[in-house]
């Protein structure tokens, strides 16, 4: 695990945890194979075995990994082969991209400040237990918000708490349906997530010590 402020001609190693689609992580993969981000995507996890994430992972020749804590019988248990899986592929940072578990202490003390985590709105709002997927953009719409967008923090054990990094502004229009939002959100979410992770790169945002 590099220090904190990424060495310099260091290829930064990422691990992208996922439930469903991943989308997010194609948008990370095809910015490391143009070169457009310096970086490797090590591992994917998800805890859905039937995840997209999973096949788009197998389809760039990237490890991947179901990890279940009902399959594996506690978070607990489920938490100690993360770790083991983490450690194992060298990773720097861990990046949530629509994963929708909440992060085990013992993951956030060993990659402090380096779990990141993105969600579809302008968070303190719509953020928390429940506001996830178009659950997030039918309340932004009831609420007749004139701006919705994009925020990245860092992760902790409570959801989407956490020290924001980097957040971008997309206007809501009048004609606005939840669906059409969340298109227009998640369009922005794949450019965003590449601009946020190649400022962790260059060391405009800090990453935590290694432990």
């Amino acid at each position: 695990m590099q220090d904190a402020k990424n060495t310099a001609g260091a290829m930064l190693n990422i691990a992208v945890f996922a439930s469903h689609s991943g989308s997010n992580l194609q948008a990370i993969i095809d910015a490391c194979s143009s070169g457009a981000m310096k970086a490797n995507v090590c591992v994917v996890l998800s805890n859905n075995s039937g995840s997209r994430a999973l096949q788009r992972a197998a389809d760039a020749g990237i490890d991947s990994f179901h990890v279940s804590p009902k399959a594996l019988g506690s978070d607990e248990v489920a938490d100690a082969e993360i770790l083991k899986i983490l450690t194992s592929h060298n990773t720097d940072i861990i990046f949530l991209a629509g994963y929708l578990k909440r992060i085990g202490e013992s993951i956030l003390n060993k990659y402090h400040n380096r779990v990141f985590n993105i969600h579809p709105a302008l968070l303190p709002k719509y953020g928390g237990r429940g506001m996830f997927g178009m659950n997030v953009h039918k309340a932004v719409i009831a609420a007749n918000e004139p701006l919705s967008g994009i925020t990245i923090h860092r992760a902790s054990q409570e959801y989407d708490e956490g020290e924001v990094v980097a957040q971008t502004t997309i206007a809501v229009s009048a004609d606005d349906t939840a669906e059409t939002l969340a298109q227009k959100i998640l369009a922005r979410e794949h450019t965003f997530i590449v601009e946020v992770i190649n400022q962790i790169i260059d060391g405009s945002i800090l990453l935590g010590a290694p432990k």
